[in-house]
């Protein structure tokens, strides 16, 4: 395959992890805010489910000290296109990257695990309901 395709599709895996990182932490934030504000879709069952399915695998993850599969894909197609790869968790590099901020991967599992547990205390903070009507 040519590298330039393997760069291509290593560019569309990490596009798709942004906007997975996009979902889940924005995500939590519209949940919260939309049950101060009122938003009804903050409460859809499907949503919220989805929402907690995506920060539980991540924090299952962490505990488990496995490195995302999207990370490692990502670096597969470009080490295979002879491209520059990246050491650790998809987080950890990219937080190093834009914020210089270098942590121990326990700081990241802590951060994911509090993460996740607002996401489960949204649950009892701003119900969700089985069905809404629009």
């Amino acid at each position: 395959m040519p590298s330039s395709l393997l760069l291509l599709l290593a560019d569309a895996v990490l596009l798709l992890h942004v906007l997975f990182v996009a979902f889940v932490v924005p995500g939590l934030l519209a949940i919260y805010l939309g049950g101060i504000l009122g938003w009804r879709w903050v409460r859809h069952r499907r949503f919220r489910l989805v929402h907690l399915g995506a920060i539980g695998y991540v924090v299952v993850q962490a505990w488990l000290g496995a490195v995302c599969p999207l990370t490692t894909l990502e670096m597969a197609l470009r080490a295979e296109a002879g491209s520059a790869t990246y050491a650790g968790s998809f987080i950890q590099h990219w937080l190093q990257r834009l914020l210089y901020y270098t942590a121990p991967e326990w700081v990241f599992v802590a951060v994911y695990t509090l993460f996740g547990s607002l996401v489960l205390a949204s649950w009892w903070v701003v119900r969700p309901v089985a069905r809404q009507r629009d």
